[in-house]
């Protein structure tokens, strides 16, 4: 897997991967991660510039709530192991 780029984002760290004709997007947050797998061919010849783009503010909302639903989730389990 190779590492294409880094984008800076003040809540999150986002990583864009390269491995086996896909790209993977991995965003991370702590002790969570999340990630999206995104095929080459899928693309219409924009590469990486293109998964970029896609990474609109409306989608990183969502990238932010669904952190914030898997800490509660996470959270919730732990404490029911008490």
């Amino acid at each position: 897997m190779r590492v294409i780029a880094e984008l800076p984002h003040p809540d999150f760290k986002i990583t864009l991967f390269n491995m086996n004709q896909k790209y993977i997007v991995k965003f991370e947050q702590g002790q969570l991660e999340q990630s999206y797998k995104l095929s080459e061919l899928d693309l219409t010849g924009g590469g990486a510039n293109e998964v970029f783009e896609m990474m609109d503010d409306e989608f990183l909302a969502t990238v932010t709530e669904r952190f914030k639903t898997m800490r509660f989730d996470f959270s919730a389990a732990y404490k029911r192991q008490q």
